[in-house]
């Protein structure tokens, strides 16, 4: 039986462990870093190494075999005040493709696309066409209708997991605003769990908001990390009065449509 293969673009701290996962389930996965350190890394994991540098994307022999594979997963998440290096970089990107023979392609986005809005946040809600310009821009590219591929995006809310603990950075901060907002995180093994049944139910042409069902308060969520951590709580101002717009992503379509169960529902169990 000939194994099932997969290429997954950028294998980062979300990357990585699903490459893994992935070869865990039988896949060939092919697998690109910018790091010609880490090949070494990718190819004791079980996974085909490859250097791709999407700013200077060309079809060189040595990468052929990275966008022969039917299903492309791309994880390349821009980078803060690139200006709009990502945008070109998702276009080489798709240059690439039509010269391939990719026909699926899942891309890793982020709830950031949003507006804040009084009610809950669902992927027909407002997008925030001034700050998440660069990244709008990118979906657009890569979800064209006129590509000779079928595109999923998936938005994922604030990513937490191994190696990456949420108080970190707010620890000890003080009066921070917004005590009373909910927070919107989602956990990487969740992550991982999503892109395979993506892969597996074959759900194609589809945008999805990855988050968990809870959305504990700020303040209660990071002085819970912080104490976690060890770390000084942070203060919060007081709280203010009246409901104002914020963000509180559904996760309802995704959990329909995919069947699916979080593994951890609940960030603040997950700290």
């Amino acid at each position: 039986m000939t194994a099932k293969k997969i290429s997954i673009l950028g294998c980062g701290w979300l990357g990585l462990p699903l490459a893994e996962a992935f070869v865990r389930q039988g896949y060939e996965v092919h697998g690109s870093t910018t790091t010609p350190e880490k090949l070494t890394l990718l190819a004791e994991k079980q996974i085909l190494p490859y250097q791709i540098e999407l700013n200077t994307l060309e079809l060189k022999p040595e990468n052929q075999l990275f966008f022969d594979n039917e299903i492309l997963i791309v994880n390349i998440p821009p980078k803060r005040n690139s200006g709009n290096n990502y945008a070109q970089q998702i276009n080489n990107l798709q240059q690439a493709l039509l010269r391939s023979t990719v026909k699926k392609v899942i891309f890793v986005s982020s709830t950031s696309v949003y507006q804040p809005a009084l009610e809950e946040i669902t992927e027909a809600s407002t997008l925030d066409h001034e700050n998440a310009k660069e990244l709008l821009e990118a979906e657009s590219i890569i979800a064209n209708d006129g590509n000779p591929w079928q595109t999923t995006i998936i938005r994922f809310a604030g990513l937490f997991g191994s190696g990456r603990a949420p108080g970190r950075f707010i620890a000890g901060k003080t009066d921070l605003p917004d005590p009373e907002a909910p927070v919107n995180f989602i956990h990487l093994e969740d992550c991982i769990q999503i892109i395979q049944e993506i892969v597996k139910q074959e759900k194609w042409k589809e945008i999805f908001n990855a988050c968990a069902d809870e959305h504990p308060s700020r303040k209660v969520f990071y002085t819970e990390a912080a104490r976690k951590l060890q770390f000084p709580a942070p203060t919060f101002e007081a709280k203010k009065v009246g409901k104002k717009p914020e963000k509180l992503i559904s996760n309802q379509k995704l959990k329909e449509t995919l069947h699916y169960k979080f593994t951890f529902p609940d960030p603040l169990k997950a700290l």
